[in-house]
């Protein structure tokens, strides 16, 4: 209640999940403004705050939360389909038939698992942007008896063309309309045959010759044909080269499917694409793990550790060698196999991303915590200012760091006392 006569500390409450206590959302609609209000809705609020907020004689802020998902609908932006449901008062099946072309192209985009009749009722759509945001992923899809009026359809036809089963006929009327987006789209296709394959490697085209590349239909000669000449278009300076092959638009997934002696002939692909793809797969044989966790590619190496038999050393080398990725789920370090008692140990690697890792471990002892304390780079302090093992003393320190988001994870830690909680409200005038 302190807190929320502090804009900052408005904020923060705002950033909490769970229900507010009817004390703390009285003190934010006293201090605070419609942007306070615009998190102060649905199960957050008590059903008695909830009917305060329905009676607030402001409607400025009795209304800031639908005004906020309303703006979000007009700007294009995507939202949830149960935040559309709640600011607009109505079950997603009306809201899909809604008036506005804007809220039903919001409902395309959020409502994943709409039944068919809904699905067809989006497709069929007087207005571009809804059918657009209809096909703009793969499911739940486009009816067979769909295809033919929505590859025609130029609102959906390079949405439609990338995912969709074609027929010879169809295929040749996509690659006829000279459309590169259309023709980029295609040869993302998992579906497409040999014969249109074929038909394919002659657009002078970065982006379709790459994602050709890709396809089982593509020969190993022709591969290299085909990357050699991107190469050299990005040799001469071409942004699109440059991207078709840093940008994975479309990898080749169906090598996971293939037989293991197909699978096999691409351990020594020179493309780091299909070894990757190979390293997801977990029925190789032994040889084969030594070639991948030995990989010049890191990414390789990586996908190869993911393997549910990984062994304990070869998860070790790798994150001691480059450390985690902390935005991919689960972690190495979290591999059933991974020896975490050797995760202190890297507090003193050269690397300040593999001496990060060491946090992971939940019982790094103080000596250790110590060090990282006062290392240089600040998201190191701020692991440190998070981890549950920190000392009151630590704590303190990193209180007063000179980097703002270390002193704020150190303040958000379960581990600080109340005491220095009031202290610090105290110091701010609250």
């Amino acid at each position: 209640m302190r807190l929320a006569a502090h804009a900052v500390g408005r904020h923060g409450i705002s950033l909490r999940r769970g229900r507010l206590a009817d004390a703390v959302v009285e003190a934010l609609l006293t201090h605070g403004d419609k942007e306070t209000a615009v998190s102060l809705h649905g199960e957050r609020l008590s059903p008695a705050m909830r009917r305060r907020f329905a009676e607030h004689p402001d409607p400025a802020i009795r209304d800031a939360y639908p005004d906020f998902v309303r703006d979000m609908v007009d700007l294009g932006v995507p939202i949830g389909i149960a935040a559309l449901e709640e600011a607009y008062g109505r079950p997603r099946t009306a809201l899909a038939g809604a008036p506005s072309p804007r809220l039903r192209a919001a409902v395309a985009r959020t409502w994943y698992d709409r039944p068919l009749a809904a699905q067809v009722g989006l497709l069929a759509d007087p207005d571009r942007q809804v059918r657009a945001a209809a096909t703009e992923h793969s499911q739940p899809g486009v009816p067979p008896e769909w295809t033919d009026r929505c590859l025609a359809d130029p609102a959906v036809r390079v949405n439609v063309a990338r995912y969709v089963p074609l027929t010879s006929d169809q295929f040749a009327r996509l690659i006829r309309s000279g459309d590169e987006g259309v023709h980029q789209a295609v040869a993302e296709n998992p579906y497409l045959s040999a014969e249109m394959v074929a038909r394919l490697l002659d657009i002078d085209d970065p982006l379709v010759r790459i994602a050709v590349t890709h396809s089982r239909h593509v020969d190993a000669e022709t591969r290299d044909r085909l990357y050699a000449l991107v190469e050299a278009e990005r040799a001469d300076g071409s942004i699109d080269a440059e991207v078709a092959l840093n940008w994975d638009f479309a990898e080749p997934d169906w090598l996971r499917d293939a037989p293991l002696d197909e699978r096999m002939t691409y351990l020594d692909c020179r493309y780091a694409t299909f070894r990757r793809v190979l390293a997801s797969c977990y029925d190789l044989p032994e040889e084969a793990w030594r070639l991948l966790d030995n990989d010049r590619e890191l990414k390789v190496r990586r996908a190869a550790a993911r393997r549910p038999d990984a062994p304990p050393e070869v998860l070790e080398r790798l994150v001691r060698a480059h450390g985690d990725v902390f935005h991919i789920r689960p972690l190495l370090v979290d591999h059933p196999n991974f020896p975490r008692h050797t995760l202190r140990t890297f507090v003193d690697e050269p690397s300040p991303n593999v001496r990060y890792v060491a946090l992971q471990d939940p019982e790094l002892p103080v000596a250790s915590l110590q060090q990282l304390a006062v290392d240089a780079e600040p998201f190191l302090r701020r692991g440190v200012a998070r981890h549950p093992n920190i000392t009151e003393a630590l704590l303190e320190q990193l209180l007063s760091d000179a980097d703002p988001e270390v002193a704020d994870d150190a303040a958000a830690n379960s581990a600080l006392r109340p005491s220095s909680m009031y202290r610090i409200l105290t110091a701010a005038g609250l």
